[in-house]
C-alpha cells in the first residue's frame, strides 16, 4: 500500500492534466500492480480521465459545462441561494456534483492502464487561482 498527496496549481477555469506526475510517484512506490484511487478534496472541482491528444477537446468540454451551468448572476440562474462567494461559486458546487470527485485506476508494470489517448485531469470550476489537493491511495 502507498500513499500520496498532489498539489494542483490552477489558474482558473479548465482542464489540468496530471498523468505524468502519477506515474512519477507510481515509480517512487516500487509496487508493480493494484489499484489506485484518486479522490479530490474540495467540493468545487472535479477529476476527469479524459483525451490529453487534441486540446480542443478540454477547450469543448470547458465550453459545454459553461453553458449548461452558467454563473449565478446569468438571468436564467436567478433560482439560486448560495451566491455570496460569488457568481462562479455555486456553479462549481453544481459541476462537481455532476463529475467525478474520485476515479479508479488499474496499475500493471508499474504504470497506469490508460488508454493510449487517455489523461487524468482536475477539472477546475472556479475562476481564482487555487491549490487543490488530491489524495491517491495505491493497494
Amino acid at each position: 500500500m502507498a500513499q500520496h498527496e498532489f498539489v494542483i496549481r490552477t489558474r482558473g477555469p479548465g482542464l489540468y492534466e496530471f498523468t505524468d506526475e502519477l506515474r512519477s510517484w507510481l515509480r517512487t512506490t516500487g509496487m508493480e500492480s493494484g489499484l489506485l484511487t484518486l479522490f479530490v478534496r474540495h467540493t468545487s472541482c472535479s477529476l476527469l480521465v479524459q483525451e490529453n491528444a487534441d486540446p480542443d477537446v478540454q477547450t469543448d468540454l470547458q465550453a459545454f459545462f459553461s453553458r449548461l451551468v452558467p454563473p449565478s448572476d446569468h438571468p436564467s440562474m436567478a433560482y439560486l441561494r448560495h451566491t455570496y462567494e460569488g457568481p462562479d461559486d455555486m456553479p462549481a458546487h453544481i459541476k462537481a456534483a455532476m463529475m467525478p470527485v474520485s476515479l479508479s485506476i488499474p496499475v500493471s508494470a508499474g504504470d497506469l492502464l490508460l488508454g493510449t489517448w487517455q489523461g487524468v485531469y482536475l477539472f477546475e470550476h472556479r475562476s481564482a487561482a487555487h491549490h487543490r489537493r488530491v489524495a491517491a491511495h495505491l493497494a
